[in-house]
């Protein structure tokens, strides 16, 4: 993994916004992710993996392959909004202290255990750690492994849906035109991973020039270490977003509730 791509980016890399990731907050767990299965989906699997709510990954758009984890102070306000709607979720334990340890347990698995799929093998490993790792939670295991599962599934999701685009995105880029003054890894991937987060992240707006102008806004901390300018950028990052409005048909606002 990328060097730069294990830092925390605690910053929307359009709007600016402080822990204000919004990638994962629009996307409906089931109408999206049947659509893009229906569609045959543009990107291979990443039509069914959006489908499903997905994680801001740590460093925004930046970097050289898909980051190890993702931003947790994003993570944690997700959690924080969403806990109580969770078929888990039980009124005698509150986030801070109950909930809010078990999802960043899930989180932290989901990076050491790189490569395991959940299963019963895992299961047990994870529930020989959480003692250790619940600190003033009152959850035993049994009432913590839902929501460890459902912070780590929703992980898996966002690495599997960037590897996914970086690999359609690499075929199209060695089988067509390019700008020689730039190569994909270090520059066009993070443009490309740019339209794939601001399309889900802002599903009900339209590509007009006020979206330009936001967007454009955001490059100078998405970009990372791409030596894309703006104007250099700007019809890869177009390109993403249409290709993912293609992949997922109808509004990528519906929440799934």
């Amino acid at each position: 993994m990328a060097t730069n791509e294990r830092r925390d980016m605690n910053r929307d890399p359009i709007t600016g916004k402080p822990g204000s990731h919004a990638f994962g907050t629009g996307v409906g767990a089931t109408g999206g992710a049947l659509a893009g299965a229906a569609i045959g989906s543009l990107f291979g699997p990443i039509g069914t993996l959006v489908g499903g709510a997905l994680g801001t990954l740590g460093g925004g758009a930046a970097g050289h392959a898909v980051a190890e984890r993702v931003d947790p102070t994003s993570e944690a306000e997700y959690w924080r909004r969403n806990y109580k709607s969770r078929p888990y979720y039980m009124s005698d334990y509150d986030y801070d202290t109950d909930y809010a340890p078990a999802f960043a347990y899930g989180s932290e698995s989901r990076v050491r255990q790189a490569g395991r799929d959940w299963d019963d093998n895992l299961e047990r490993d994870l529930a020989q750690g959480w003692e250790k790792a619940k600190s003033r939670s009152r959850l035993s295991w049994e009432r913590a492994r839902d929501a460890v599962r459902d912070a780590w599934n929703r992980d898996d999701r966002t690495y599997r849906t960037y590897d996914a685009t970086d690999r359609y995105y690499a075929d199209r880029f060695a089988s067509g035109d390019h700008d020689p003054r730039f190569t994909f890894e270090d520059d066009y991937r993070p443009a490309y991973r740019y339209g794939t987060y601001a399309r889900t992240a802002y599903g009900g707006r339209d590509w007009d020039d006020s979206l330009e102008v936001d967007l454009e806004r955001g490059w100078d901390v998405a970009r990372g270490s791409s030596r894309m300018s703006w104007i250099d950028a700007r019809a890869t990052v177009k390109d993403a977003w249409h290709g993912l409005e293609r992949a997922i048909p109808g509004d990528l606002d519906h929440d799934g509730r």
